[in-house]
């Protein structure tokens, strides 16, 4: 499995600026559609529709609604989407291609990173 969403779902993303620091990808859905299982690394997601979205990683799964206009973190994180609500999903995805600083916080012990935007 190509875990690069461009690659694993290119009819629902698209490279619209890449260099050596960042990607930056647009997505796009209609309601009901999926995404095959990808990976993303830490990013900002910038919402430019509203829209309601199940993502889901391994048994884990959350059901999130999104307002347009929103700026999230993203942690690193493996999972497929669903468009569950009424509305076409648009969103910006700007991927950090640096590593995570040595004196940044790690993952807790208690589990994997979080699913879905923070």
């Amino acid at each position: 499995m190509d875990a690069d969403p461009v690659a694993s779902n290119p009819h629902l993303y698209a490279v619209l600026f890449e260099n050596e620091r960042v990607r930056v990808l647009e997505y796009r859905d209609e309601p009901g559609e999926r995404s095959t299982p990808h990976r993303h690394p830490d990013s900002v997601m910038v919402t430019l529709s509203a829209f309601d979205r199940r993502l889901a990683s391994g048994d884990r799964q959350i059901d999130l609604t999104l307002p347009s206009g929103a700026a999230r973190w993203l942690a690193a994180q493996t999972h497929t989407g669903e468009n569950i609500g009424t509305t076409p999903t648009h969103a910006i995805f700007v991927e950090l291609k640096e590593p995570q600083p040595a004196d940044a916080a790690a993952p807790t012990p208690a589990g994997p990173a979080p699913l879905g935007p923070v």
